[in-house]
């Protein structure tokens, strides 16, 4: 699976981010960088994060890696948001992108991709990195908590049944 990461519009909904990127854009992006690395060291997905450049970037579209994490800057005259579109359109399935901007993520259902908001990815990328903590061992429960059976009706299944389209895009965002 590929997590295509809108850059700039991650870190302005993320509380922390944000108080980075007051200090300086460039601190704002490398902590997102280094937040999306220890991310995939527990989710071993392909993370590509886009910036926009298209104010005072380079002419060409310019990419880097670091930690593991794929890294494009738009060129001048192109904003992060088209980048984003094109690689969708291209990707289709395999492609699971993290906005909140409504019109990206449209488009991305429109190519078939799935989206997440930029604030429930974070969610994820929080409990993903307490998960790998080991849980506290629970309490010794009494014999007689287990003897004990619950009756009821036994259940035959879902009254109805989500459309399919949303069961496919459901089952894109538990792999993350």
């Amino acid at each position: 699976m590929h997590i295509l990461v809108d850059g700039y519009n991650f870190i302005r909904q993320s509380e922390t981010l944000r108080l980075y990127e007051r200090l300086s854009l460039e601190r704002g992006r490398l902590e997102l960088i280094r937040r999306l690395s220890g991310y995939k060291k527990f989710r071993p997905h392909r993370i590509t994060v886009v910036f926009d450049g298209w104010l005072g970037g380079p002419p060409v579209e310019e990419r880097s890696r670091d930690g593991g994490i794929d890294i494009i800057y738009s060129r001048k005259g192109e904003k992060a948001d088209d980048v984003i579109k094109r690689i969708a359109r291209h990707a289709g399935e395999e492609m699971v992108v993290v906005t909140s901007d409504r019109g990206i993520q449209d488009a991305v259902i429109r190519c078939g991709g799935a989206t997440i908001s930029s604030r429930d990815f974070e969610e994820r990328m929080v409990r993903a990195g307490l998960s790998s903590q080991p849980a506290p061992l629970p309490a010794a429960e009494p014999e007689e908590a287990y003897s004990r059976e619950t009756p009821g009706t036994k259940k035959k299944g879902p009254s109805r049944r989500m459309p399919k389209k949303k069961r496919v895009e459901l089952t894109r965002l538990k792999k993350l």
